[in-house]
């Protein structure tokens, strides 16, 4: 990556204590790189909560207030179906979206064999972060929430209790569109079912009582039609990303692309997992996409010291400490 005229705006930090290998977190063991991702963070997992308690609330509602009462019992089963299926979809594409590794660069690969791997050419640079210890890949950036850097990250999402990156955004996608569509399905059935309710009687339409039901209607009406608006903007924002081959990090950034744009079906198929199929729509089928494995982080002994990196800028390869 050459030096762009963003980078001379930059100030290069050598103070030494970004340089004491003590301060470095020392790299994951190889027992502990196949353990299950998931964020800690109060805040992300009682908004994934509340997800969740929001679906099961819309299905009580679609299936014991308006589908178990009617009296067209194909009109029921169709559409109660239906419902459940998407919304299974939507939780199933969530829970992906919250437990995959979006894509966090190893911490504490900041080491000399691991710099010497890159076979740097002079005039090059590489990014380390302080706040994790590790070498940063283009287009990353650190999360403080996750408290890693993450490849292609778009944004937090608390909804998600996770970071949106390279590895999840095809879950995140279809999180966002099963949502739309469940919501978008019953404001239809809560406009069908007020409308018979009001030419029939309001307590032959419902198992409970006329207020309730009233109630329990009017309050699925605005769940559904606030989370069709959120999930549908969400939906837009991510496929228009990935068609341009721009996070949105990097749009808020404004940031001049330094790297190789690719086409926006190429990107769609780079995100998830392949050609278009019916894996597309799939929140249990796993990204298929090619991609550089992660470079296996050196012992902690071997973390450079102060003395070792003044070596490797005067061999002409400087090492920017950046602050994210």
């Amino acid at each position: 990556m050459m030096i762009t005229p963003v980078h001379r705006f930059r100030d290069i930090e050598r103070t030494p204590e970004y340089l004491q290998p003590e301060k470095c977190v020392p790299p994951p063991s190889r027992a502990s790189l196949g353990t299950m991702w998931f964020i800690r963070d109060g805040c992300g997992i009682a908004c994934a909560v509340v997800t969740w308690m929001l679906v099961f609330y819309a299905d009580f509602v679609v299936l014991l207030v308006m589908l178990v009462p009617s009296r067209d019992y194909v009109y029921s089963v169709i559409n109660g179906t239906l419902f459940n299926t998407l919304a299974f979809l939507a939780l199933a594409s969530h829970f992906r979206a919250m437990l995959t590794d979006p894509g966090a660069v190893p911490k504490g690969n900041a080491t000399k064999e691991f710099i010497e791997s890159l076979q740097l050419k002079p005039g090059q640079v590489v990014y380390k972060c302080p706040k994790c210890c590790s070498i940063k890949p283009d287009r990353a950036h650190h999360c403080s929430v996750c408290k890693r850097c993450i490849r292609k990250m778009d944004h937090h999402c608390p909804w998600v209790n996770n970071c949106v990156g390279e590895n999840n955004q095809k879950y995140f996608v279809l999180f966002t569109m099963y949502i739309a569509l469940i919501s978008l399905h019953a404001l239809i059935m809560v406009g069908f079912h007020f409308l018979y309710c009001f030419e029939e009687d309001w307590t032959k339409c419902s198992s409970f009582s006329p207020p309730t039901t009233v109630i329990l209607l009017i309050l699925l009406c605005f769940e559904a039609l606030l989370f069709l608006i959120f999930t549908s903007v969400m939906f837009g924002t991510q496929v228009h990303s990935i068609c341009t081959d721009e996070t949105g990090i990097e749009r808020l950034k404004n940031q001049k692309p330094t790297w190789e744009k690719i086409s926006g079906w190429e990107g769609m198929k780079l995100a998830f997992g392949g050609a278009f199929s019916l894996g597309w729509f799939n929140p249990f089928s796993n990204l298929n996409c090619e991609s550089p494995a992660p470079a296996e982080a050196a012992p902690a002994s071997e973390i450079m010291t102060q003395e070792e990196i003044e070596q490797f800028l005067a061999r002409d390869v400087a090492i920017q400490m950046l602050r994210e």
